[in-house]
């Protein structure tokens, strides 16, 4: 088949914009992720593999989504997992298994061995509870990691003082009014409730006003924060009348994906004393401060913090903001053109090749005949002959004709002489 160049509006790219929407439910410790709980499977569905196919938890999500229905174990096993490997050469390229990798575990290996990773790899979010987000330096030691400062939130506070543009209650300090004080606040002295999201939930940056907190209790809502005015700040909208209402208990750090929650008043009266945790060294009211407890913050709450956790439930649902490059692509058959085809059934069977052969000449036979495959409604009838073909594939090339990608059609498209074909690819870049 000759090649058929592009045209100037054959090629076009175009950004799709999407808003997944993802909710998290988070009881007694256990995350749950758009309400999906453990899939069994043929592997992982009996009661020696009582397992996720997805090979996570309940509340992870399997970034490649493989080793999907896997048994785990030897190779020796049917269905065997599958992992990432390197050959070890003078790159010095490695995976990180746990972290605790060093110099020495690279010098064992010699010229050609695996390294091997492992999968699945998954992501979830997480809580991480600050009670001293910024330690003192003394005298001239300006190594920050000696200060006692915790690192997530000093990773942040620069960013939490740009963004004070947007609504004071990013600052790290600040005399506007504290949501339980008229003296303002010091974030460097605050007890702080830092949730990380992770960027497979949300894509380029989190929407803003979509945002939403919920605190159950006892399967009964007792308060929920809310971005709507679409600038950070989480509000506390609800149920109406409930202490706190319209004081604002955190802000939304929308291109990072954390949410970092301040609100240190009780959502509840001196006379509820069933949803006691034990934080901060005792029987603690909830807080603002003390949403989510148990999602993978390492806590570890006494029999009675517990009994006061399996009282309580958390939601966090919110939208992403994706971007995906898309490339189309159009494949034009002109009429009169693109009727031939390089398949070997689209000549009639069992005719002579060749007229003449020789250590000199090779000679195929011009005579040759293309099959007939206009169809006809009688039997036994042949209808006169057209020249048609049948479109099975798309093949595109670069500049130097090189071969760049195969587009394959579900089902074989006729195309007649006297008709003018377009063909859609259409790709994810």
């Amino acid at each position: 088949m000759p090649y058929r160049k592009f045209g100037k509006n054959d090629v076009l790219i175009n950004t799709m914009k999407a808003h997944p929407k993802s909710e998290f439910f988070i009881y007694s410790g256990t995350v749950y992720y758009n309400s999906r709980g453990i899939q069994t499977g043929q592997f992982q569905s009996s009661s020696a593999n009582p397992g996720n196919i997805y090979m996570t938890p309940p509340g992870y999500i399997s970034l490649y989504e493989y080793n999907i229905d896997r048994l785990t174990g030897s190779d020796g096993k049917p269905n065997p997992l599958i992992y990432p490997f390197i050959v070890k050469d003078g790159s010095r390229s490695s995976f990180s298994i746990d972290g605790t990798e060093t110099d020495s575990d690279w010098a064992v290996l010699e010229a050609g061995d695996l390294i091997a990773g492992s999968y699945p790899q998954s992501a979830s979010i997480s809580r991480e509870y600050i009670t001293t987000p910024s330690g003192t330096c003394h005298g001239d030691d300006t190594d920050k990691t000696k200060c006692g400062h915790n690192m997530s939130y000093w990773s942040m506070r620069t960013l939490l003082n740009h963004y004070g543009t947007m609504s004071p209650h990013y600052l790290v300090s600040s005399s506007y009014g504290a949501d339980d004080s008229e003296d303002g606040w010091n974030k460097d002295e605050q007890d702080l409730n830092l949730i990380h999201i992770p960027s497979i939930f949300y894509g380029s940056k989190i929407r803003p006003g979509t945002v939403s907190l919920q605190w159950y209790l006892t399967g009964s809502l007792i308060a929920e924060l809310k971005d709507e005015r679409e600038n950070g700040e989480l509000i506390q909208v609800g149920p109406y009348g409930n202490n706190g209402s319209g004081s604002v208990a955190g802000v939304v750090l929308y291109n990072e994906g954390f949410i970092l929650l301040t609100g240190s008043w009780m959502l509840t009266d001196n006379s509820f004393t069933g949803l006691s945790l034990d934080l901060d060294g005792g029987t603690q009211r909830p807080k603002w401060k003390y949403w989510g407890a148990g999602t993978r913050d390492g806590g570890e709450y006494s029999s009675h913090g517990n009994r006061g956790l399996l009282s309580a439930s958390f939601g966090l649902s919110f939208e992403g903001i994706t971007k995906t490059e898309v490339l189309t692509m159009y494949a034009r058959a002109p009429r009169g053109k693109v009727n031939y085809s390089n398949n070997p059934t689209f000549l009639k069977y069992n005719q002579e090749q060749l007229t003449f052969t020789s250590s000199h000449i090779y000679e195929e036979n011009k005579n040759r005949l293309i099959k007939n495959t206009v169809s006809s409604s009688y039997t036994n009838y042949e209808e006169d002959f057209k020249r048609q073909v049948y479109i099975s594939k798309v093949a595109v090339y670069d500049e130097n004709k090189q071969l760049i990608g195969v587009a394959t059609l579900a089902n074989p498209v006729l195309k007649k002489e006297e008709q003018d074909l377009s063909i859609k690819i259409k790709f994810d870049i």
